[in-house]
């Protein structure tokens, strides 16, 4: 099975448009998801940086969104509400959830 990708993008939103950015991160998770989208978060940091991170299954999976016409939701959203974004793939090396067997 090929590893887990993990994608972030980041950026720092002005105080006066955080409810539209939760509001669109609520909006886009309330429509069906990419396949290939295991979970995807929208966290908040100090000082108005936020973060979404999404754990796909696998590189193809990734690259099948990237290749649509359609522009990737999490910089989209960051766009939408005036924020200057950066973002980063991880490979995921080594996982581990608490009371998953073993």
């Amino acid at each position: 099975m090929s590893a887990q990708i993990l994608t972030t993008v980041t950026a720092t939103v002005d105080a006066a448009r955080e409810p539209e950015l939760t509001d669109g991160f609520r909006e886009l998770t309330g429509r069906p998801m990419p396949d290939g989208i295991v979970r995807t978060e929208l966290l908040r940091g100090q000082d108005g940086r936020w973060q979404i991170q999404t754990l796909w299954r696998d590189r193809a999976a990734l690259e099948g969104v990237r290749d649509s016409s359609e522009p990737p939701a999490a910089l989209e959203l960051f766009r939408r509400v005036g924020a200057d974004h950066s973002h980063a793939v991880f490979l995921v090396e080594q996982a581990h959830q608490p009371g998953a067997g073993g």
